[in-house]
Parts: structure tokens; sequence; C-alpha cells
């Protein structure tokens, strides 16, 4: 049994930074949206509320954003089991929801989330120059996501483009179970031949990112200012005082440390002052 969101945990442990030596690490698995791209990670929101809104069902975007970092199937369900959704849900439909619905709500996600994907490629500030860093340094990169493959091969492709690479890439649909199960970790692991955990680092900006990284034993850092919770982009969080940002970050932070992560950061950029250099 494995750690849930907003659970308890299974038989993982969380790690820590002296159980971890920063010269020991061979792999840096990286999310997607929020983390490398997506600054804000916008591109999920507007495709869940269409489709749940295609069912006669608002939801806000505080509560779209809520379930951030599952399988895209999983953040259907889990706000379906909202009950301020489900009665939204019941007073439209006549009816309780059921899986079937969950269903016909993520076929009904897909062609938006396609569509919807591609037009939140901007590559966060920071990003390109940590990636060169990394490969300078031998340390491979991957990156893992809740889009399925279909979602995530168009993104790949304009982010080639504009000269993001990563060594592997995994997708929710390729593993048993998305975060905060351990798979995607592992399936990254595999690919690129690192045999151990205490050579990987995990980087993320929801709490599913964060469990993943504790359920596979590896370290787990979280991101704050560029990612889902915060919900700003890059033009919205530079027009916040520094004051202003940084009650964001401590705010996010408290939550990522009170739920496992190892280190905090507030954006991917800052990488390497956790890694040691």
């Amino acid at each position: 049994m494995y750690r849930q969101a907003g659970g308890h945990g299974g038989p993982s442990r969380p790690t820590s930074k002296k159980e971890i030596p920063n010269d020991m690490t061979k792999l840096v698995i990286f999310d997607m949206a929020g983390t490398i791209i997506d600054h804000g990670c916008f591109a999920p929101i507007s495709a869940f509320m269409q489709a749940f809104a295609s069912m006669g069902v608002e939801i806000s975007v505080a509560e779209a954003r809520g379930p951030m970092g599952l399988h895209k199937r999983d953040h259907i369900q889990t706000l379906l089991e909202v009950p301020d959704i489900a009665s939204r849900w019941e007073t439209a439909q006549g009816r309780a929801w059921s899986d079937d619905d969950v269903q016909h709500i993520y076929d009904t996600f897909m062609p938006l989330q396609i569509k919807v994907a591609r037009e939140h490629v901007d590559i966060i500030p920071g990003v390109l120059e940590l990636f060169e860093t990394l490969r300078n340094r031998d340390i491979k990169i991957a990156a893992t996501t809740g889009y399925p493959r279909v979602v995530a091969d168009p993104v790949w492709e304009d982010l080639t483009a504009a000269g993001l690479a990563v060594d592997f890439r995994a997708c929710s649909d390729e593993v048993p179970n998305g975060r905060p199960a351990p798979w995607l970790i592992f399936k990254c692991m595999q690919e690129l031949n690192v045999q151990s955990v205490a050579d990987v680092v995990k980087v993320g900006d929801t709490m599913p990112d964060v469990l993943a990284g504790l359920n596979a034993g590896v370290r787990s850092v979280a991101i704050t200012l560029t990612g889902n919770d915060v919900g700003l982009t890059h033009d919205e969080l530079q027009a916040l005082s520094e004051d202003e940002r940084t009650e964001k970050h401590d705010s996010a932070k408290a939550i990522f440390l009170t739920g496992g992560a190892t280190d905090v950061i507030r954006s991917a950029g800052e990488l390497l002052q956790v890694l040691g250099g």
C-alpha cells in the first residue's frame, strides 16, 4: 500500500538530505505543468471546467485545481466525490453520479485537453539553464505527467523544437496507477538504468508529486511559486511585491513540508541550491 494524497502512508518513509548526499544524484525526474512548463499550471483547468459544464455542472477554478497531480480520470472522480460538486451534479442530472459518468466526462475532457495543452507550452524561466547544468554534470533528466501519451507527445514536439529535451518521459496511461503511486518514477529509473533510489530526485508542484517521491523512496522536492497551488502566470507573479511572493511561498511550503517534502523551493531554477551548486 502506498501513500495516498490526503491520506496516511504505507511502508515508505520520508527521506532527508542527510540520507541522500548531493553528489550521488544520477537522475532528476520532473513533473511537467507548473514545474518546467505552463507557469501556474493552467492547461488542465479550462479543460476540466468545460468538460463538467458540458454536463450542466459548473466548477470553479479553485475546485478544478484541487486534485491536481493525479491521473486525469482520477482527478475527475475526486472532483465528483466533493459533496458540493456531487450536489450540483444531482441537481443538473437528477441522479447521483456513477463510474460511467466519470468515464464520459473523461472522454469529453480528452480532446479539450489535447487542444489546450499545446496552448500552454511556455518554458518556466530558469529551466533551460538548469537542464544544461544537469547535463554538464552527467545527471540524467526525465519527465512524468498526469497527461496520457496522446496529450503529452504533441506538447513535447513543441518543447523539443524550443530547445527543451529530456532523456525519457513517462505518462500516466503507461503505468498501473498514476501519482501518488511510485510507478512513473520506477519506470523512469528502469528505462534510464538508474538502480538505486538514493540516486534519484523527484521534483513537482503538487502533493501527489511529493507523495509519489516518498512512495518511491527518493528525495522529493516541491515547487511553490510556479505551480498549481499559487496558480499565477509569470507576469501575475512578477506584479506582486517581494513580500507578497514570500508570503505565498511560505504558505505553500508549510503544506508541502507537513506532507513530507524533503525540500521546498520557489521554482525549478532553484534546484541547484538543493543539489549543491
